[in-house]
């Protein structure tokens, strides 16, 4: 009987231990967060302190022991202690014993690499990040399989990199991410699939990357939460009017220093600069590139520009169908000329021709 009371203890803590502990399971899952310490009282039988054996269970990449200890009767106490789980061949750094990729650093929840000359995207980076700064590196592709691995990630920090050419589906595995810099790099175009899976984007960083020379229309077309765009200093020389104006959060879009071409089809873009509530830093050097007869003319002044011009000025397919217009006026105008002088023509020989039957017969009568 004693056996079996002390069993029934036994299991009745360690129930009790695994309950105290599931809040904290359940609260981890969302945003991992390492715990030192979890206590309860509880009523207990029995006589002097005991250990029963320990549980672990995986929270955000580490192992939480708990075990449960008898301290005095009438109390017992839980507590756990977090340990890290590493890769093969990956030691710890930091006091919490975080694995970290070799020549960062990291922290609770970031990775920095800043600096560190890297070629290729960094390899054991811990799944629960989500911070992750690889600026001023050598990288010139990222791996779509890698990113996926980090569905947590919520800030994304590339500038000063090698990236170029196709991003296509890059980012289809970090639907989370709020902030994206791609700023300083070699990006040639922004098309629809690029940024199509970020529907949580918040802010978008694509300046100063010389060769961006096409943005597509439906580019930010799911990126409804979009409020801060920074497309200065490229190789722009137009952007669709619907690119931007579509974007219901937008407050904040940079536009500054790059090649507009300011002919009639970008006076629809100028005149929504002028008329929306956005900010645009450093608006004065928002300016023409082309023609040579606008350069270096601020936005304002050029729309008066091209209000003038662009309402005044005949294309060529205007001069033909001025030309059609002109000769369909003209054959009309002819044919009913020589309509009404046949009508004439006729009426005057009938005329003619009744007077004269009259005279002969006045002069038959007499």
């Amino acid at each position: 009987m004693v056996s079996m009371a002390a069993t029934g203890t036994r299991q009745r803590r360690r129930h009790n231990c695994h309950t105290a502990a599931r809040p904290l399971l359940e609260s981890a899952a969302p945003r991992p967060r390492p715990l030192t310490d979890l206590s309860e009282a509880v009523s207990s039988s029995g006589g002097g302190a005991r250990r029963v054996p320990a549980v672990s269970w995986p929270i955000g990449g580490r192992a939480v022991r708990c075990e449960t200890q008898t301290l005095q009767p009438p109390f017992r106490t839980c507590r756990c202690k977090s340990q890290a789980q590493f890769p093969a061949g990956h030691s710890a750094k930091g006091s919490e014993g975080v694995s970290c990729p070799s020549r960062c650093s990291c922290q609770y929840l970031e990775v920095n690499c800043t600096g560190q000359q890297l070629q290729e995207f960094p390899v054991d980076i811990p799944l629960d990040t989500r911070q992750l700064i690889l600026a001023a590196n050598n990288v010139s592709y990222l791996p779509v399989v890698e990113l996926s691995f980090l569905a947590d990630l919520v800030y994304l920090d590339c500038r000063k990199n090698l990236l170029g050419d196709d991003l296509d589906f890059t980012f289809i595995g970090v639907a989370k991410l709020v902030y994206l810099d791609l700023s300083f790099n070699s990006l040639t175009q922004v098309t629809f699939s690029t940024f199509s899976h970020l529907l949580s984007l918040v802010v978008l960083k694509i300046s100063d990357n010389p060769n961006l020379v096409a943005i597509e229309k439906d580019a930010f077309a799911n990126n409804t939460w979009l409020r801060h765009l920074d497309v200065s200093r490229t190789g722009l020389t137009f952007l669709d009017t619907s690119t931007v104006r579509d974007l219901p959060n937008l407050r904040l879009l940079g536009l500054s220093d790059n090649l507009w071409h300011c002919n009639c089809s970008f006076l629809d873009f100028i005149t929504w600069m002028m008329e929306s509530d956005i900010h645009f830093p450093d608006a004065d050097n928002i300016t023409c590139y082309t023609p040579a007869g606008l350069r270096a003319l601020r936005m304002p002044a050029a729309e008066a520009q091209l209000h003038f011009s662009c309402l005044t000025q005949l294309y060529k397919q205007d001069y033909v169908f001025l030309c059609l217009i002109g000769f369909c006026i003209f054959l009309a105008g002819t044919m009913a000329a020589w309509l009404a002088g046949i009508c004439a023509v006729i009426y005057e020989a009938h005329a003619s021709k009744g007077e004269e039957e009259e005279e002969e017969e006045e002069d038959t009568a007499t």
